[in-house]
Order: C-alpha cells, then structure tokens, then sequence
C-alpha cells in the first residue's frame, strides 16, 4: 500500500521510526516532511499535503503526527475525500478503517509514546474496510454530506 506521512515540529520525534515500520511492514512511503524540526512550522500544511496525496492518488491512506493529533485531524477533514481520526487506541485505529473507511490515521506525539504509536499505525495499515452494507451505506451517507458541501 502507498502511505503518505507527514507531521509538524509537534509530531516530528514519532515520525522517523513510524515511517521506517511502514517501510519494514511492506508499505511504500512518501515522505512529505518536516525533514527537519522547525518549531515555527504549521501542522495545516502538513495536513494539506496529506490531504492532496491522497486526493491525486499519490497514497491510499496517510499517517498525520502532531503534539495532539487534534489540529491535524481538524485541517486534513476540510479536504474532500479525507476521512482522517485521532486514535490513540488500537481498537480505534483499527475499526476507523474497517467500519468508517478512515484514510488518515492522525496522532499526538506528546500524548503517546513510539511503542504505542507503533501498535497504533500497525492496526492502522493492517485493517481492511469490510464494506457490510450497514457501513457502505453510512460510508454514503457522509460522502453524500462531503458533496453537499
């Protein structure tokens, strides 16, 4: 699978040895920076660039890291297409993909360690959606609020 993963000065700490996880799990990784921390950066950018990945078919799903996960789960959702949650549960991480259809697993560097966000994107890139009929019909459902909007 193509991942794209990006993350602000907040995230930068997690994002070294989650990419390399993706890339020691099989996964194709775009790397869409911060290549180096800058404590003045915008965690919206990050999101953006995630957001476009995603929407030009660049990556299938993306990873955002920043102090909370908060700020870029907010930014990378103001993108059509984007399906993008703060999990910091492995449940969470994993049923986001198999009963919403998440495509950006979002993240809070100051709130998990790498061990957990480790756990966190391995359940993350392992789920599969299921595509029962109860969720494809909610998946079309919110797609139908995206394209009111």
């Amino acid at each position: 699978m193509k991942i794209a993963i990006a993350c602000d000065h907040g995230g930068y700490p997690l994002k070294r040895p989650l990419l390399e996880l993706m890339e020691g799990l099989g996964h194709e990784v775009l790397d869409l920076g911060a290549h180096e921390m800058d404590a003045q950066d915008d965690y919206p950018d990050f999101a953006r660039y995630v957001g476009q990945a995603i929407q030009h078919g660049q990556a299938e799903r993306g990873v955002l890291l920043c102090g909370s996960g908060v700020g870029a789960s907010i930014a990378a959702n103001k993108q059509d297409g984007v399906r993008a949650a703060v999990c910091h549960d492995t449940y969470s991480a994993g049923q986001g993909v198999e009963h919403d259809n998440m495509n950006v697993l979002c993240l809070g560097a100051r709130i998990v360690g790498e061990a957990v966000a480790v756990e966190l994107v391995t359940a993350f890139v392992n789920a599969k959606f299921t595509a029962e009929e109860r969720h494809a019909r909610r998946l079309e459902k919110v797609n139908a609020i995206e394209a009111a909007h």
